[in-house]
């Protein structure tokens, strides 16, 4: 459980690191965070590659490896898109009009860069990371445990009370609260 639990902090961190990049290579207007309030963590990279860490076979050969992280990361982008909504009611992405989409969670063209991702990740990265995270001390990964659970329950109660990704940045969350503070206190 504590190698999944690295390779899930790993990989979002790595995900986030691609978000920060794409955007800006993209000139995006709007550079989201994606991901909790305080931690640069992107959880729907985690998951998806932890799920492929644990599902994809080490020996396989580089094309099978991203066919199979292609599938495996669309299905968990789709469910974890479908869980924002259903849980906090907001959308993280919005692949709407992206050719050959689905319900706005998933598309061909990003599961193409799930597919090559996934196996870059798996076959340069992961050996490497499996052997980092087998030396990290049980104190720290306790530790980061806690810190980790913190930031969920921020991040969530952030999302639950105001639907809104744009304040998991503590930024946009502090001028939120004094606004609030400032319109209740003139009532």
């Amino acid at each position: 459980m504590e190698l999944i639990f690295w390779y899930f902090i790993a990989y979002s961190f790595i995900g986030y690191c691609l978000e920060k990049i794409y955007a800006a290579a993209i000139h995006a207007p709007r550079q989201t965070r994606k991901c909790f309030l305080l931690l640069p963590l992107c959880p729907v990279y985690g998951l998806a590659m932890s799920a492929a860490a644990i599902a994809v076979p080490e020996h396989w050969p580089f094309l099978l490896t991203a066919a199979a992280g292609a599938l495996i990361c669309t299905g968990t982008e789709y469910l974890v898109h479908w869980l924002y909504g259903v849980m906090f009611s907001v959308s993280f992405w919005d692949y709407t009009g992206e050719k050959l989409n689905v319900h706005g969670r998933v598309c061909l063209r990003f599961t193409a860069a799930w597919g090559l991702l996934s196996a870059l990740g798996l076959k340069l990265y992961q050996p490497g990371l499996a052997l980092l995270v087998a030396a990290v001390p049980v104190r720290i990964t306790a530790w980061m445990w806690g810190v980790f659970a913190v930031d969920c329950a921020l991040s969530a109660g952030v999302l639950l009370k105001y639907h809104d990704t744009e304040l998991l940045s503590l930024p946009a969350l502090l001028r939120q609260l004094r606004a609030s503070s400032q319109s209740s206190t003139s009532r």
